[in-house]
């Protein structure tokens, strides 16, 4: 008679090999709701003062689609642009403000909407928010922290005219292009501190243009409050945003 132990063992393999696998798919689906939940929980709001201020103002045009906040002079057109990208898991909104004084000259601002709201999970290419305004000619890229990070890797598109940092630097190595890199920092940057801006500049041409805004933190890059780990600002919003439009607006317009 033949025996059926083999058979048993077969089945009881099998058995075991599904419930070490079910176990598995269990724990991956905990660990990517835990991950959705953290990604979408303490997202940083702008605060509504800076934004009802430009909301408000006759000469800047604003349009929010899905993809991004898209600024615009109100007359006269635009044929240079910014592509801009948030820090990780701030609004879009939080950075209306302090860009807004270069649609003044005639730029047009497109400030990302990043998947999950961290910009190393967005993967969508650069077209898809240079689309956003077909009549700009010219484009510079941007961002802030992480948001800056990506804008480095997004800097390798041979279209890209120039390319700007705020409180953040590069993990890829750019330092034999020619590309025009404005980095704007604060001295009291406690995420994006100094020493990382200067270790990090190896990575950047050589002619990089490096301001450090005496007094201002990391969070005064953007106005959506208090971040985590962040020393405290001794300027005011209202100085932030004229420190960035004075440097800014000439880096945009001779880039």
């Amino acid at each position: 008679m033949a025996s059926s132990s083999a058979p048993r063992t077969t089945s009881r393999a099998r058995r075991i090999a599904t419930r070490v696998l079910l176990g598995f798919l269990a724990l991956l689906a905990l660990v990517v709701l835990g991950f959705l939940i953290w990604a979408n929980v303490g997202v940083m709001q702008a605060e509504p003062g800076p934004l009802a201020a430009v909301e408000t103002d006759p000469t800047i045009t604003i349009v929010d689609v899905p993809e991004a906040v898209v600024l615009s002079p109100s007359t006269g057109g635009s044929t240079r642009g910014l592509v801009f990208i948030p820090g990780a898991k701030v609004e879009a909104d939080a950075y209306v403000a302090n860009l807004s004084g270069i649609v003044a000259s005639g730029v047009t601002v497109v400030i990302t909407k990043p998947t999950l709201h961290l910009a190393f999970f967005d993967l969508r290419p650069l077209s898809t928010f240079t689309g956003l305004a077909p009549g700009v000619e010219e484009w510079f890229v941007g961002g802030h922290s992480l948001g800056g990070v990506k804008a480095c890797r997004f800097a390798e598109d041979p279209g890209v005219r120039g390319l700007v940092l705020f409180g953040s630097y590069c993990a890829n190595d750019l330092s034999a292009s020619d590309l025009p890199v404005l980095s704007l920092s604060g001295s009291d940057d406690g995420l994006s501190t100094p020493a990382k801006i200067k270790d990090a500049a190896v990575r950047l041409p050589a002619d990089t243009e490096f301001v450090q805004i005496e007094g201002a933190n990391h969070a005064r890059f953007g106005d959506y409050g208090v971040q985590s780990g962040d020393r405290t600002a001794t300027i005011s919003g209202e100085e932030m945003r004229s420190h960035i439009t004075e440097d800014l607006e000439p880096f945009l317009r001779a880039g």
